[in-house]
C-alpha cells in the first residue's frame, strides 16, 4: 500500500508527514513524501529570466524542504521515500499518486482564506478535486503562547 504526502518547507508539511506516518503505521503502508519544485514564470522573470537562476532557486527550496523533514523521516517507523519532482504542484502530485497506485494522499493547507487562495491557487483544493484516491487535508494548528 502506498501513501503520497505532498511536502514543502512549511510547518504544516511537517504535520502532514507526521499524520501520514501515523496512518502508514496502522495500514502497513510505505510513504512517498513528494516535493514539487515550481518556479512560476513571473518569479523567473523577476529574477531576470535566466533559467540557471530558477534552477538555483529550486535547488535552495529542495535543500530547505529536506533539511526540515529529514529528522521526521529518519525517526519514522515506516519507510518514507523522499521524492523530488518538477512541475505545477497539484497536478504533479496527482500524476504521481496515479502512477504509483496510491490509496491515500495527504496534503497540508495553510488556510490562507478565500481571497488569497483565489489569487494564489490552492494546492489542497485542486488535489482534493482531482486525486485518484482519498485525500486527507491537514490543517496547520497554531501553537498556543
Amino acid at each position: 500500500m502506498k501513501i503520497v504526502v505532498g511536502v514543502d518547507d512549511s510547518p504544516v508539511a511537517v504535520e502532514a508527514l507526521r499524520t501520514a506516518i501515523r496512518y502508514a503505521e496502522k495500514l502497513g503502508a510505505e510513504i512517498d513524501a513528494v516535493f514539487v519544485s515550481h518556479v512560476p514564470a513571473t518569479v523567473l522573470a523577476a529574477m531576470g529570466g535566466v533559467p540557471s537562476v530558477g534552477e538555483e532557486f529550486a535547488a535552495t527550496q529542495r535543500e530547505q524542504v529536506w533539511a526540515l523533514l529529514r529528522p521526521v523521516m529518519d525517526a519514522s517507523p515506516v519507510t518514507v521515500h523522499g521524492i523530488d519532482l518538477e512541475g505545477y504542484p497539484p497536478d504533479t502530485l496527482v500524476a504521481h499518486a496515479e502512477s504509483v497506485g496510491a490509496e491515500l494522499m495527504v496534503v497540508g493547507t495553510r488556510g490562507r482564506g478565500e481571497l488569497a487562495s483565489l489569487l494564489l491557487g490552492s494546492t489542497s483544493h485542486r488535489v482534493v478535486n482531482h486525486a485518484p484516491c482519498n485525500v486527507l487535508v491537514v490543517r496547520h494548528q497554531e501553537e498556543s503562547p
